[in-house]
């Protein structure tokens, strides 16, 4: 498989055109790759950095990396995959949530070699005029058939206007960077292709369209800020092992292809010669944190899970938290330290002996603390905080 093959067909689930655009990389004229990411979070997840990883396949071949922070599109959020009407965000929010976003992005983009743009720059000038002409391209019908807008009318549920025209905001960005190729996951074909629609209609040649398969996240569901269920870039090693570790072993494969630049063979490899999935996952999470951190950090990392889940030992550093002696309900305790998001995971958790103290399952409403002793509150694998 060459580079170009390797390019087309990784972890890719649909090239629209997909025999000009490998015509045209394999005559080797230069292309402007397009990229854009909305802040709708401070943190960019594995699931977001597979598309980073095929832009910068795209910059070794040549091309021109073009990343767009969506400061504009962000304040709408994009509903291709969501259920439910996506509120819109303050201004300062998308500011605050956008500060990291370059960092965490030239953790797999060459620097040297991305061109980087705000979409504010464009979409905050465009006039009734403009949003008239390209509007008019579209019928409410086209917008109605989506999957995911359809199952929320079918429920008597709200789709507001800047739903509509979200898609024209993100197909104008291509119009405004000349992109001859825009990358995106599956839930978004109906963006991607308005921006080829846009792009006929102010005289310039339709991008051709990548769709990426989409990664599920620790909980099987599609990897999404607002699910909790992420792998972040920003990710301390530890933990970023640690939740690699926690996923479905039936995703191990999809894994190493849509977030790792292990080479196929060698997956291939791995997979035929660990029958065991955790040694299948150990050897990945290696992979992905050594992407994100380095070797060194990333050897360190799986040594730490080994010593911790294989021997059950406790992690050497933890939070901590001063607490007074005396009784104290843990189902309120677990939701003040953080540990669960809400009383009725906490009750859920402690059911299923999902929470231990001093390495104990633990299922009694009440927690005595002691003068002077510490306690160490778990759940989970991965979540630990000492009390003292």
């Amino acid at each position: 498989m060459d580079k170009i093959d390797e390019l087309l067909t990784r972890g890719v689930e649909e090239i629209i055109d997909k025999k000009d655009l490998e015509t045209v990389l394999r005559s080797k004229k230069k292309l402007r790759i397009k990229l854009g990411i909305d802040p709708t979070s401070p943190n960019i997840h594995i699931g977001r950095a597979t598309l980073l990883l095929k832009l910068r396949e795209f910059q070794e071949l040549g091309h021109t990396a073009i990343f767009i922070v969506g400061d504009f599109t962000g304040l709408v959020g994009d509903t291709s995959d969501k259920d439910s009407e996506r509120p819109m965000l303050t201004e300062s929010l998308v500011k605050k949530n956008m500060r990291g976003y370059f960092d965490q992005a030239y953790k797999i983009l060459d620097k040297k070699k991305t061109e980087v743009h705000y979409n504010s720059k464009w979409l905050k000038k465009l006039g009734f005029i403009e949003l008239a002409k390209m509007a008019n391209l579209f019928g409410l019908h086209e917008f109605e058939s989506r999957e995911v807008i359809a199952r929320r009318m079918q429920a008597g549920g709200r789709v507001s206007f800047t739903e509509l025209l979200y898609p024209l905001m993100q197909g104008y960005d291509s119009v405004a960077v000349r992109a001859d190729v825009e990358l995106g996951g599956t839930d978004q074909r109906f963006n991607l292709l308005t921006g080829r629609r846009l792009q006929m209609l102010y005289n310039q040649k339709p991008q051709n369209i990548l769709m990426m398969g989409i990664l599920e996240g620790t909980d099987g569901r599609k990897m999404s800020s607002s699910w909790g269920n992420v792998i972040n870039i920003a990710d301390e090693p530890n933990d970023m092992f640690g939740k690699v570790m926690s996923i479905n072993d039936g995703l191990i494969k999809k894994y190493f292809v849509l977030a790792t630049r292990v080479p196929i063979e060698e997956i291939e490899r791995v997979i035929s010669a660990n029958a065991n999935p955790r040694d299948q996952k150990l050897v990945l999470a290696e992979g992905i944190t050594r992407l994100y951190h380095g070797e060194k950090k990333a050897a360190e990392a799986k040594l730490a899970f080994i010593n911790q889940f294989s021997k059950g030992d406790l992690p050497e550093k933890m939070p901590a938290k001063k607490i007074t002696a005396g009784n104290h309900d843990l189902i309120e305790l677990l939701v003040g330290t953080g540990l669960v998001s809400s009383k009725s995971e906490a009750r859920r958790l402690v059911e299923q002996n999902g929470v231990k103290v001093n390495q104990e399952p633990c299922k009694e409403k009440v927690l005595k603390k002691i003068e002077g002793q510490d306690l160490v509150l778990q759940v989970g694998k991965r979540k630990f905080i000492r009390l003292y």
